[in-house]
């Protein structure tokens, strides 16, 4: 497997005119901003390249945007952000209203707001937004088998609003929706994912990086930086985009060091996942 090893983003940032970056585990932990990482994009905005930030985050960007300004991520690192919320949003409102379960905290209602639905409870639903577990801090997957059994059942689609597994807050791991909804799609249930890897997300964030650059984004100027092996960088292969992987981040654990993990350790978890990106960084720094 053919891959490097990258110390500074700087010594390639001139290779790409477009950055597609992903937020937590790269710019931040959930608790607060990586400031290496802030500071290298917003170099290479200097330097004349678009930054398009694109999260799985089941929220609307404008919420996102909020956060970013209240861990400390400054304006200056990004020129717009795209995330699954968003998607969800637009899926939601095609449908003309509706019924609908909600699996997630009540945190999450934003993604709701201004749409024609009513929550309901599973029984009498027409279909299913799941966004995260209901606790996330006591909950696992396992928690949901009956209820996904129950919705099986019934035949209801459900749309996932954030396709992550698992995310690190602060130094925990805590499951995400993607997690929910792999356990409905193994029992036959009906799913659309609708962040990274799949492809969806990737072309409106493409499409607002033409809008802010004012020209067409070629792939081979565009590099996707991630810590997530299952969505940044599968989302990237499958593009035809170079990925720059974030070792240090959702992967840490099982790479066993942060800083300096084995070229070994890497080349089994890219067999693994099946997927391998083209240089390795255990964090984004200029």
């Amino acid at each position: 497997m053919s891959f490097y090893f990258l110390d500074r983003f700087s010594t390639v940032a001139a290779h790409y005119d477009v950055v597609l970056c992903d937020i937590w585990g790269v710019v931040h932990n959930g608790i607060a901003a990586h400031p290496q990482a802030c500071d290298a994009l917003t170099r290479y905005r200097a330097g004349g390249g678009t930054v398009i930030l694109i999260t799985n985050a089941p929220r609307p960007s404008p919420w996102v945007i909020r956060q970013l300004d209240r861990l400390g991520v400054p304006a200056g690192a990004y020129d717009d952000v795209m995330t699954s919320g968003d998607l969800t949003r637009e899926v939601v409102a095609a449908r003309n209203g509706g019924a609908v379960f909600h699996i997630g905290p009540p945190r999450d209602i934003s993604i709701f707001d201004g749409l024609d639905v009513r929550f309901t409870p599973v029984e009498t639903a027409e279909y299913v937004v799941c966004s995260g577990l209901f606790d996330d801090t006591t909950e696992t997957p396992d928690n949901y088998r009956d209820l996904m059994a129950t919705m099986r059942a019934r035949g209801l689609f459900m749309l996932c609003a954030n396709p992550d597994l698992v995310v690190e807050r602060g130094d925990e791991r805590v499951y995400c929706a993607g997690a929910i909804a792999d356990l409905y799609r193994t029992l036959g249930g009906d799913v659309l994912y609708a962040g990274k890897p799949h492809r969806p997300i990737y072309d409106a964030a493409l499409a607002k990086a033409a809008a802010v650059s004012g020209a067409a984004v070629a792939p081979a100027r565009t590099l996707a930086i991630g810590d997530s092996l299952r969505t940044d960088m599968r989302g990237a292969s499958a593009l035809g985009i170079d990925g720059l992987f974030v070792s240090g981040g959702i992967h840490a654990v099982e790479l066993g060091q942060r800083e300096s993990p084995s070229r070994d350790a890497l080349v089994a978890m890219f067999a693994a996942a099946n997927v391998t990106p083209q240089s390795v960084t255990p964090r984004l720094a200029w």
